[in-house]
């Protein structure tokens, strides 16, 4: 007696992507319009993971490019344009045989994702650093040099030292190792992919923190950023003490 078709939608639900193959193969012949819909999904994710495998072997162009360094360290920054909370800057050396897929601009991949691959590239990483410019440090300096500082104390801590740096699209002031900047680099480079996501991830937790202070800016949902709920909290409450004041002082 041949198995009902939820029990067989159970299987492949249940099945880990490698094993689709070995259930396609197992169901190809049952002729139920059922089953023949749970084999043509199964092959659609065979098809997609071939698809993300050939773009994630693009992504790392830039690495096997410069292969002849040691230790490549891929570097982004969020929270350049929020009116509150810090800029968060992470370096990431990723090893060189890097199988981690999904990696992209940390704005182009989902929260759920984030999150996952945020504990993937820790996980699989050869070295993370992450670094921080607070509001006042941003006030007193400007962004772009605060942005600098943070890029800095993060290549700072990492183990070993990079010899290449890949930058998205800028050149790091005070460091003394070969940097490569690239236009839109987080797109193009696994390596600064990964410290984007880091990055963001690190950043967006600490201020769905700061929500739980300071409630009525809505933090946990425009994670600083100059949305017309937060105008309007600032406008009726004041700022809070991580907002950054050269950057509302035309709404207060």
């Amino acid at each position: 007696m041949s198995k009902k078709i939820g029990e067989i939608k159970e299987e492949f639900q249940a099945a880990a992507i490698n094993m689709l193959p070995e259930l396609i193969s197992a169901y190809m012949q049952d002729e139920r319009t059922g089953v023949q819909q749970l084999v043509k999904k199964a092959e659609l994710q065979l098809e997609a993971l071939e698809q993300e495998k050939k773009r994630s072997y693009e992504m790392f162009r830039y690495e096997r490019q410069y292969s002849s360094y040691q230790a490549i360290c891929g570097i982004d920054e969020v929270g350049r344009g929020p009116l509150a909370g810090p800029v968060v800057a992470c370096a990431v050396i990723l090893p060189k045989d890097c199988d981690i897929l999904y990696l992209n601009d940390s704005k182009q991949v989902s929260e759920k994702k984030r999150e996952e691959l945020y504990d993937i590239i820790l996980e699989k990483a050869v070295s993370v650093g992450i670094g921080m410019a607070s509001h006042a440090r941003i006030d007193e300096i400007n962004i772009l040099q605060a942005t600098y500082e943070a890029m800095r104390e993060a290549v700072g801590k990492l183990q070993p030292t990079p010899d290449l740096l890949l930058n998205d699209a800028v050149r790091i002031p005070g460091l003394h190792m070969e940097q490569i900047p690239i236009i839109k680099g987080d797109t193009l480079s696994g390596s600064i992919a990964a410290a984007s996501i880091v990055a963001k991830v690190t950043r967006d937790r600490m201020m769905v923190k700061y929500d739980e202070i300071y409630p009525e800016y809505g933090f946990a949902k425009n994670k600083g950023y100059g949305a017309a709920g937060h105008i309007e909290a600032i406008k009726k409450y004041g700022p809070t003490p991580i907002h950054r004041m050269s950057f509302i002082k035309n709404f207060v």
